[in-house]
């Protein structure tokens, strides 16, 4: 550990650890369409065509031109004034059409050796107007326009576009790796825990949160409080990020700040001025690769991998800052001596209101909240606009 920080801000943390991820921003890489959800697109896509690339028929009907009766022309033929031929919606649109008549609004009759068209007699004779259902080429893109902009966070409807378009792939940002590391010798994974002991949080949830963040998880370890086992474990763990549990406070018991120190990694952020989650940290390691230290406690854990992970990973994969919402306070919030709370909340009729069972080890409150409010060091009025962290599940 080659220098000390004063603690940050809560402000400051996601800043800076949003920073630290653009400085370890992902390489680009082109991927398969069906492997894009949830990546961000590292560089503007445009249309590779005119979408549609042909003029097309919106109804099943009939092409037609000029005036009515129409006669039948043959299908893929020009159409000239007085003639119609049958589309489907999606079909080709003959050159020569002037709009389409809707498969409703017309039959057809033989007549002699002519098949005609006719339009219904309760069908107005305006109808149809000039390039009625008609979609020109063009009409949703054209050639080189841009559909898709670089930072996008890309869901289905954005890989069907792409796909509309022209592309089989993608240029995105692959997810970050992360490699979690989870002490705590009272610790138990399965059952019910003995006096003494606690069920793993962390194992069963950090690999989905980290997912919906960016990331990857890419391995999982569990350790014992042990100074030796924790150096090693970082050394050999490898991933882009490190995510470790416990261990983050200043006792005897506590090896992480230690075992920083001897492998000489550079502390970005000792500890933050918010609660729960004061003694979280941010390391960058003498190979590169970021160290994120979550305290032991559940809700203090999360609240610290929303501070600082979800920045860095957004950072990594390049995408902006993740922005903070805005709801009214439903309580009076007191001062908190130079710390922002960051506190589960549940909405009523008068605005945010503090979850149920919101303690640091406490899980209950924040599965059942609408989101985090954060609450200034100065407190808050009942009806003062507070920020609020959303949730990102």
């Amino acid at each position: 550990m080659r220098h000390q920080e004063p603690s940050v801000s809560w402000d400051e943390a996601r800043e800076l650890a949003h920073k630290t991820g653009q400085d370890n921003r992902a390489r680009p890489a082109s991927m398969d369409l069906a492997h894009c959800v949830g990546l961000t697109l590292a560089h503007d896509v445009a249309a590779e065509f005119a979408v549609p690339h042909y003029a097309s028929s919106a109804m099943d009907g009939w092409a037609i031109a000029g005036a009515p009766p129409w006669e039948l022309a043959l299908p893929g033929t020009a159409l000239s004034p007085g003639h119609a031929t049958p589309v489907v919606t999606g079909g080709l649109i003959p050159a020569g059409t002037e709009a389409v008549l809707r498969s409703e609004y017309g039959e057809m009759e033989s007549v002699a050796e002519q098949t005609l068209l006719h339009r219904l007699q309760d069908v107005p004779a305006t109808e149809p107007p000039p390039g009625r259902h008609i979609r020109p080429a063009g009409e949703e893109a054209v050639a080189g326009e841009q559909i898709i902009a670089a930072g996008t966070k890309l869901t289905p409807a954005h890989i069907a576009i792409a796909a509309v378009c022209g592309h089989d792939q993608l240029p995105v940002y692959p997810r970050p790796s992360a490699a979690l590391l989870l002490t705590g010798d009272e610790v138990v994974t399965s059952g019910v825990p003995a006096p003494g002991q606690v069920r793993d949080t962390f194992g069963p949830t950090l690999p989905a949160i980290i997912h919906v963040l960016g990331g990857e998880a890419s391995s999982s370890r569990r350790l014992p409080d042990d100074f030796e086992a924790t150096r090693r474990a970082i050394l050999e763990c490898g991933g882009d990020v490190v995510v470790t549990t416990g261990g983050t406070g200043h006792s005897r018991a506590d090896h992480l700040r230690r075992v920083l120190a001897e492998l000489q990694a550079e502390v970005l952020a000792p500890s933050i001025r918010m609660r729960p989650g004061h003694p979280a940290l941010m390391a960058r390691l003498a190979d590169g690769r970021t160290l994120i230290g979550l305290p032991g406690n559940p809700l203090a854990a999360m609240m610290a991998l929303l501070t600082l992970g979800g920045p860095l990973l957004a950072g990594m994969t390049g995408r902006q800052l993740p922005d903070t919402g805005r709801v009214a306070a439903g309580a009076r919030f007191a001062p908190l001596d130079g710390r922002d709370r960051l506190i589960p909340y549940a909405m009523t009729g008068v605005g945010a209101v503090p979850a149920g069972h919101v303690g640091s080890a406490m899980m209950r409150g924040l599965a059942n909240a609408d989101g985090v409010i954060v609450v200034p060091p100065e407190g808050a009025a009942v009806g003062q606009e507070l920020r609020t962290l959303p949730l990102p599940w």
